[in-house]
């Protein structure tokens, strides 16, 4: 299953992702989004969203590895994909039949939200 990470850029940026090329995706409290951080699997595709003044799916990931030891917030390390080539605002996402349901548009505050292979596919262009 894909997931979207929402990242304040001003904080940490895909850019820094890419120039890191992997990291431990931290800092989640909010009780939903840590559970599907725990469900996660290596391998699986991750779009990487930019909060506050962009709102914008920017770049791709893929889960590397899982370790869910810590109990309140398990260690999810990451490895850059590449970026968006038409990168698609909160604005056109919340516009689109393929969103009507997701937590995305419906939980705003949620840092971690799981994606359909289709919704996937439209964000990333893949």
């Amino acid at each position: 299953m894909p997931y979207l990470l929402k990242t304040e850029p001003t904080v940490y940026s895909f850019s820094d992702l890419e120039r890191e090329d992997e990291t431990v995706w931290d800092g989640v409290t909010n009780p939903a989004a840590v559970r599907f951080l725990r469900s996660m699997k290596p391998g699986e595709k991750l779009v990487i969203y930019h909060t506050g003044d962009e709102r914008t799916a920017v770049g791709t990931a893929k889960v590397l590895s899982v370790d869910a030891a810590n109990p309140k917030v398990p260690n999810v390390r990451i490895k850059a994909g590449k970026p968006i080539n038409t990168p698609h605002t909160l604005a056109e996402i919340k516009a689109h039949k393929l969103f009507a349901d997701s937590p995305l548009v419906s939980q705003g505050r949620l840092s971690v939200v799981p994606l359909t292979d289709a919704q996937y596919a439209w964000l990333t262009g893949e």
